[in-house]
């Protein structure tokens, strides 16, 4: 008797998806995804006016972009995020779709049900699909982790704290709080 085999799910799974469906795709493998609180949201927006601000202020090319925004991380079918925030300086990377490889910079914003895949599942796939920073926002601790793969660094930092921003050698500095 053959043993049954778990379903590989792809982008077009998730493009099958009713409307208002959110969920992100990893290595085949289909995670659902919960509407983020009000917290999330002031925090993601109050990032993206700051990043987009600085951006705009240095004349900059990199884009950046909130969720929901389809990154596929890599060459295959089976691995589809929405980082919360994506900062994306190569312009080739872009299209009507979203975001066809790594993103330079990703933010995530910790949600109660998100934990694991934010701290452990996401960090691995950004990590080897060659994201350069990736922070990750935990409001219920009020701290931010900060991952630079590009250098094998991660510094743990307060919402009060001057964070520096890598991608841009510390010239951008934002305290979350």
């Amino acid at each position: 008797m053959a043993l049954a085999q778990e379903k590989i799910y792809t982008i077009d799974d998730i493009y099958a998806l009713p409307d208002g469906t959110r969920a992100e795709l990893i290595d085949g493998e289909m995670y659902m995804m919960a509407p983020p609180g009000r917290r999330h949201q002031k925090i993601s927006g109050f990032l993206y006016f700051t990043i987009r601000n600085y951006i705009q202020q240095k004349e900059g090319t990199c884009e950046i972009y909130a969720a929901p925004f389809a990154v596929f991380l890599n060459a295959d079918d089976t691995t589809y995020v929405e980082p919360d925030l994506s900062v994306i300086c190569d312009p080739s990377k872009l299209d009507d779709r979203g975001c066809n490889g790594a993103p330079d910079w990703v933010i995530e914003i910790v949600s109660p049900g998100s934990k694991r895949m934010d701290y452990f599942i996401k960090s691995y796939q950004y990590q080897t699909a060659g994201v350069k920073e990736y922070w990750i926002v935990d409001p219920q601790k009020d701290k931010v982790m900060v991952y630079r793969f590009d250098q094998d660094d991660v510094n743990t930092y307060d919402f009060t704290d001057e964070i520096p921003v890598g991608i841009y050698e510390g010239d951008l500095k934002i305290r979350v709080e």
